[in-house]
């Protein structure tokens, strides 16, 4: 099952969604592992001071296309690039949208860790 959270970016709302099938669109799309690049983002935050976190281009490039494709995911007539999609807003900050994507993909996580706890149990494990 899907979890979806809304943020706020540039005044508008957009809705991310995660499931079970975002690691293989990434993976698909950007030839790239998702928890890999969701654990080195994570690595580049401080969560006690965002603002004073150190990403370089590369995280931000990862970050854009984890965020565009989780939106994407949750809404089909988002564009189809991330460039597309990021022209759609001004200027704002990794720092504030990121740990609530870190978020989103933790509360997907363990959504699917409780979910086959519970399986195990029904079939008597």
């Amino acid at each position: 099952m899907a979890v979806t959270k809304s943020v706020e970016i540039d005044g508008k709302e957009v809705t991310f969604r995660a499931s079970a099938a975002i690691p293989r669109l990434y993976r698909n799309k950007f030839h790239r592992d998702i928890y890999k690049d969701l654990n080195e983002l994570q690595k580049g935050i401080d969560e006690n001071d965002p603002e004073n976190s150190n990403l370089d281009t590369f995280s931000l490039e990862l970050f854009e296309n984890i965020a565009w494709l989780m939106a994407k995911h949750q809404n089909p007539d988002v564009p189809d690039t991330p460039e597309d999609w990021l022209d759609q807003f001004n200027t704002f900050s990794i720092y504030e949208i990121l740990p609530q994507i870190i978020e989103l993909w933790g509360l997907n996580v363990e959504q699917q860790v409780t979910s086959k706890k519970n399986i195990a149990t029904l079939s008597g494990k």
